[in-house]
């Protein structure tokens, strides 16, 4: 593990989690590095995020009705937690995003993810740090989970930002991403129908399934899938991609499926723990360098 205080510069030599803030590892880590830049930052919800891991075990007296009448009960194996609430939310992301400009290379790209609350005011300030320019794609992320109110029409989507550094300078490969089907084939012919289309800046998207392979447990998972189109289109294989707010690692999990190198980086130990095991773990993916960053940037 390499341990060292914060402004030190960060060599770029082995795929990389990072511990720490990571206002002090932006600092550190070398200008014009990295082709893609994925920014995942807590929605400001004002809550803690939490998702519990629950076993249901037999038991004659439980308080769960499953087949046939069996009963179970519930035992929680783990719960994950992380706050979500900021009193300057655009003052806590303006130096990182400022930052993250700096770190692109000149054909590089910032996938900024968020949801409709500060959407509009996170669109303003990126216009104001990248120029309206750069700003290259509003993406919707549609999905159909969780809870549905009554009184108002369900929000199921989330909004990702796309800016560039240097705008028509940019890495832009629509066709290493995977196609999908037409929503009405019988429109298009059938060797159209077949061939599938590109997709477009609306993402139909599951969030990751429960007992999918990916899941990790870890409070706002993004789907492999979603993160797939973003690296396959906008980085070259061998560049350098980064992920200041990792979370369960899944930009790392994608970057190891498509042959990029990644820097992931978290203050939450636990986010930490979830991402090394599940990088290291599952399916033989090679160790990866942990870092550490002390003091303040």
């Amino acid at each position: 593990m390499r341990v060292q205080a914060a402004g030190e510069p960060l060599v770029l030599d082995d795929d990389l989690v990072i511990a720490g803030d990571n206002r002090a590892v932006l600092d550190a880590l070398p200008d014009g590095g990295f082709d893609l830049i994925y920014m995942d930052p807590p929605f400001n919800t004002g809550r803690a995020q939490t998702r519990d891991t629950l076993s249901a075990i037999a038991d004659p007296v439980g308080n769960r009705v499953g087949f046939k009448g069996r009963r179970y009960r519930s035992e929680l194996l783990q719960r994950l937690s992380f706050d979500d609430g900021f009193s300057d939310y655009l003052g806590f992301l303006e130096p990182r995003l400022a930052r993250a400009r700096e770190l692109l290379a000149p054909h590089g790209t910032l996938y900024f993810h968020i949801d409709y609350r500060e959407a509009h005011y996170c669109k303003l300030l990126l216009d104001e740090i990248f120029g309206r320019a750069a700003f290259l794609n509003e993406l919707i992320w549609a999905y159909d989970y969780g809870a549905k109110p009554r009184r108002r029409w369900p929000a199921k989507h989330d909004t990702i930002l796309v800016y560039v550094r240097t705008p028509g300078g940019h890495h832009f490969d629509p066709d290493a991403v995977e196609r999908e089907p037409y929503m009405a084939p019988g429109l298009v012919s059938a060797e159209k129908a077949q061939r599938g289309k590109r997709p477009t800046d609306v993402w139909f998207h599951t969030i990751v399934p429960t007992n999918g392979r990916e899941k990790t447990g870890y409070p706002t998972q993004k789907p492999e899938g979603v993160l797939r189109r973003m690296v396959a289109a906008s980085s070259r294989p061998g560049g350098w991609c980064l992920d200041p707010f990792a979370g369960s690692g899944t930009l790392g999990a994608v970057c190891r499926q498509l042959g990029r190198r990644f820097v992931l980086v978290d203050s939450n130990p636990v986010a930490v723990d979830v991402m090394r095991d599940r990088l290291q773990e599952r399916g033989g993916l090679g160790a990866v360098e942990d870092a550490v960053i002390t003091g303040q940037g």
